[in-house]
């Protein structure tokens, strides 16, 4: 089927190699649609002290004083004085940088409900800036002068890009505290258990479920069903897992959200207005027959062929279940709309729009399971024994991959938002 064999690949087990027993520190995590690899950065993030920033002043009584410039004038005091000065625990892995990046993380712990507002003045900003540096490009100028103008304005871009990443985290950040559903925090073995398990956060199943419409809950079980398997309803069994498997297995299921998400949007709008095909209006069997022709793993694309093969994956999940490898995929009228994508339509859908969102997925992961070392052996395979390993139930693992399907989902919500006020899309 020509519209299957565009699936999106969830996960990669290949790694790009150069030189035998070269020793590489990286995480590769594969990416849908002709995204190639996402290789972190080489050099640690280390962020810098926070310095005044236009919208912020500070007083000499230490009370941060934030004007927000959005259309309804709204206007936030947050004080922080040195008594009630508490440490906190982060609310989300990943620790931000940027001038606008840290400023969000205060609002995220004092205001999260003011987090928006300000997004839209720090956009308004953003605009602002590349108005004005488009303009002073079009000014003339010549020899040095034009080096040292084409210089400031790429590391001016570096820091807009970086500043723009980072609202798009702290507003998906906002969207899960809005749901009450507290992100994992980064994943180390744990001193206060003694089998070293790391699964000490809370399922939040159920408030994961109400984040999504019933046709998408549908096809998440499924995404779930093809990674756990047999050990689905498992929820006390233990497993060891290696860091650099499990952040795989974490960034293609945010993929597999984002692109959900994009699907599900204009299933619903269709349905809405009642101009589903003919062969979705019903419920039937028709729908059961037409998904049952699509259980070949070709049908399902390579994503799920490579979650199947992956030799740790299916060790989690006991391997293929008796009825095959289809076995287990429950018919679903969303899942059928997807099949019924022409190759165009769905490799439009299954890529993830911007570099921005691409960068988060990766600084995410990377944040929540580290950066894991890479070693090539003499003989061009990767030495797997280098491998941090970490252990886990199947219902911590259940509950990583459904926030990761959400975080894709909120992803792309936030994405579109912030185009709508800041293009940065390229279509």
């Amino acid at each position: 089927m020509e519209a299957a064999t565009g699936r999106a690949t969830l996960i990669g087990s290949s790694m790009s190699v150069h030189r035998p027993s070269t020793s590489v520190t990286r995480s590769a995590f594969w990416a849908a649609n002709g995204l190639h690899f996402l290789r972190f950065a080489a050099e640690p993030r280390l962020p810098f002290p926070i310095k005044h920033y236009s919208s912020v002043s500070y007083s000499k009584s230490q009370n941060r004083r934030m004007a927000l410039g959005s259309r309804r004038g709204i206007v936030v005091r947050a004080s922080s004085s040195p008594d009630s000065a508490e440490p906190t625990a982060p609310i989300a892995p990943l620790q931000m940088e940027s001038q606008i990046g840290q400023f969000l993380s205060q609002i995220l712990i004092s205001h999260p409900h003011l987090v928006p507002a300000a997004v839209e003045q720090q956009l308004e900003q953003l605009q602002t800036d590349r108005d004005a540096e488009q303009k002073r490009e079009e000014l003339p100028a010549s020899g040095m002068d034009l080096v040292l103008y084409r210089r400031i304005a790429e590391v001016k871009a570096n820091d807009r890009k970086r500043a723009l990443e980072e609202i798009l985290y702290a507003l998906v950040v906002q969207k899960f505290m809005d749901a009450n559903v507290s992100l994992v925090p980064a994943i180390t073995p744990t001193s206060t258990d003694p089998s070293g398990q790391v699964d000490t956060w809370p399922s939040q199943e159920d408030e994961l479920e109400q984040l999504h419409s019933p046709e998408a809950y549908e096809m998440i079980q499924n995404h779930l069903a093809l990674i756990l398997g047999n050990r689905l309803g498992d929820s006390t069994s233990v497993v060891q897992v290696s860091k650099l498997r499990g952040g795989q297995v974490y960034a293609a299921s945010v993929m597999y959200g984002y692109f959900l998400k994009r699907v599900d949007q204009r299933f619903q709008l269709e349905k809405s207005m009642k101009i589903l095909p003919n062969s979705l209006d019903g419920e039937g069997s028709s729908i059961e027959q037409a998904v049952g022709e699509d259980m070949r793993p070709a049908a399902l694309g390579d994503s799920y062929q490579a979650v199947s093969s992956d030799p740790e994956v299916s060790s989690w999940s006991g391997g293929i279940s008796p009825g095959g490898f289809g076995h287990g995929i429950n018919p679903s009228r969303l899942r059928t709309y997807v099949m019924s994508f022409d190759g165009e339509t769905f490799q439009r859908y299954a890529t993830i729009r911007s570099k921005e969102a691409v960068s988060i997925i990766e600084k995410h992961t990377e944040a929540l399971f580290g950066r894991p070392e890479i070693v090539i052996t003499p003989q061009g395979t990767v030495d797997s024994s280098k491998h941090e390993l970490i252990k886990i139930s199947f219902a911590g693992l259940k509950r990583l991959v459904l926030e990761a399907v959400t975080f894709g989902s909120f992803l792309w919500d936030v994405e579109s938002f912030v185009d709508s006020r800041y293009h940065f899309v390229i279509n």
